[in-house]
């Protein structure tokens, strides 16, 4: 191929992938961090000498691999689990799963229907150490909202949670992953940093559970963030096999505040792996 048809495919290829990732985005212009880029940042604020040492990967299988005090996943080979839309009828029996597994994940909670429906659940899921976030109240699309109703969205859900367990969420996820700047600065407003991710198996589309394994195992990677859904009969019968077989390629399960540490989760930023 002549050089200059090797320049102008390379050419449209980077726009392509540019103009996804502005697909994704919702046309936010703001820049996103990775989980290792902001532990590297945090490291580099606290200066020599002040940050936190590292720390030796928890090492073994099967149960007590969840992440504890000590897991750095600067050094360890960690990955979130996060679960969406909850809490719904398969939420109790993937909590009893999780305990089992001794692993804390994170619950992106949706208000209307789910968190005002099921109180206990919202209980039993930050009494038991998992992560409580907001996934908007009603799951409609924040990049086609005004800022007013962005801000309905989301605060309606935070007041909802923090009614329950007597604490505000500090992560967001918006539904299919959708932002502009105005869902940045309504984020930023509310105290809520934009948590994206890396591995999703579609579950919404199917009840296989096989095969939601399968997607997941394939798409997982240090450092990662998995989107799967326990509203959906087929998910929650995939997850002890993900955990089991990640566990068993060294992965420790962490939250996604736990897979950001020492760093915190700033309000308003967009993080995705």
């Amino acid at each position: 191929m002549p050089e200059n048809m090797k320049k102008s495919t390379l050419t449209a290829v980077a726009a392509a992938v540019a103009a996804t990732l502005a697909l994704s985005l919702g046309g936010c212009s703001m820049e996103t961090q990775s989980p290792a880029d902001a532990r590297a940042r945090a490291a580099s604020d606290a200066g020599p000498g002040t940050g936190r040492p590292a720390q030796a990967p928890a090492t073994g299988a099967g149960k007590g691999r969840g992440a504890s005090a000590r897991t750095d996943c600067a050094t360890a080979k960690c990955i979130a689990l996060t679960f969406d839309a909850g809490p719904g009828e398969h939420t109790a029996r993937l909590l009893d799963i999780l305990r089992e597994k001794n692993i804390h994940a994170t619950f992106f909670l949706l208000g209307k229907n789910h968190v005002v429906t099921r109180p206990d659940l919202v209980r039993r899921l930050s009494d038991e150490g998992h992560e409580v976030a907001n996934h908007t109240w009603s799951h409609r699309r924040l990049d086609q909202l005004g800022r007013d109703e962005i801000r309905e969205e989301l605060s309606r859900t935070q007041d909802a949670i923090a009614k329950i367990t007597g604490r505000r969420p500090t992560l967001m996820r918006p539904p299919q992953g959708r932002i502009n700047d105005d869902v940045a600065e309504v984020s930023k407003e509310l105290g809520l940093a934009q948590i994206l991710w890396s591995a999703t198996a579609k579950d919404y589309s199917t009840t296989d559970s096989e095969l939601i394994k399968t997607r997941i195992l394939d798409q997982a990677g240090r450092d990662g963030i998995i989107l799967l859904h326990d509203i959906y009969d087929g998910t929650v019968p995939a997850v002890p096999g993900i955990i089991d077989e990640l566990e068993k390629r060294g992965y420790t399960f962490v939250t996604v505040p736990e897979l950001l540490a020492p760093a915190k989760a700033e309000p308003g930023a967009v993080y995705r792996p």
